[in-house]
């Protein structure tokens, strides 16, 4: 399994997924959950793919009785929830740490 760069965005994706690891999502359900477009979402469902974290599968409807095209279905592989709560696990440690440690430890940002 690939190691996946974990940004707000990456985070924010893996948070839906992990609300519930059952239920498949679709892009169009994923970009209302998160508020990111297309251009901001699938790249990133492509990188968690390629990293093996998520399995993509096609919708199994018939798409005249359904009046709409299948959709592709997105869910964690089994090691993906694992990798995900992890990775999650470890970003919330780090938010804590940085809003409990002490000012003097903080990195100075100097203004021009």
């Amino acid at each position: 399994m690939e190691e996946v760069r974990m940004t707000l965005a990456v985070a924010a994706v893996l948070r839906a997924f992990l609300e519930d690891v059952s239920e498949p999502r679709y892009g169009y359900d994923l970009m209302r959950q998160t508020s990111f477009p297309s251009g901001k979402l699938y790249p990133i469902l492509a990188r968690l793919e390629s990293a093996g974290w998520l399995i993509k599968e096609r919708e199994e409807i018939d798409p005249a009785t359904a009046g709409r095209p299948a959709r592709r279905l997105y869910r964690l592989s089994a090691d993906g929830v694992r990798a995900a709560r992890h990775a999650l696990a470890v970003v919330n440690e780090q938010l804590r740490l940085r809003e409990t440690s002490p000012a003097s430890a903080r990195p100075v940002v100097e203004r021009a």
